[in-house]
């Protein structure tokens, strides 16, 4: 299979609006069926809220990452430094070009900053019924670590799995 070229660029503050817009489109996509609208909307208001994306940009510890096909945007990656750990935060990639190579290419540059910050792995959270991003993850050598329950609040929780990937 090929892979598609990709840019990747930092995300700027003039990108948060299209951030936002683009997280909705995807998870539009991906989540019906894995968790609740209710649920949905409450989270992408709480992580891609404009302020939201407008701090995680001011904060040092944070790197917000998009990539381009032909001028388009098609997905992003969040990385950050939590709990002493190097966390893939979030991976998002629209879905007319999953599986054509934008993720991996997304998950190398995430892991060449780690590595670069002397990180031994770099960790991710992924739903447990979310089996098409659970499947690529490990295809780019992530393996499950933990399982975890994480009340998020208003009733509601991310039933996930603790991935990792060795650098």
């Amino acid at each position: 299979m090929n892979s598609l070229k990709i840019e990747i660029r930092p995300v700027t503050p003039p990108d948060v609006p299209a951030i936002s817009a683009l997280a909705r489109e995807i998870w539009q996509a991906t989540y019906p069926g894995i968790i609740t609208q209710e649920q949905i909307d409450f989270m992408l208001e709480q992580r891609y809220g404009h302020e939201r994306l407008y701090d995680d940009l001011e904060d040092a510890d944070k790197w917000l990452d998009q990539a381009f096909h032909g001028g388009r945007r098609v997905g992003f990656a969040f990385s950050e430094i939590y709990k002493g750990e190097f966390k893939l935060d979030k991976l998002y990639i629209h879905p007319d070009v999953q599986r054509q190579g934008v993720g991996g290419q997304l998950i190398e540059h995430v892991a060449a900053r780690a590595r670069k910050l002397g990180y031994p792995c770099v960790v991710l959270a992924v739903n447990k019924r979310n089996e098409k991003a659970i499947g690529s993850y490990k295809k780019y050598g992530f393996v499950v670590r933990e399982a975890i329950v994480d009340d998020i609040g208003h009733g509601f929780v991310m039933d996930d799995f603790v991935m990792e990937k060795k650098l």
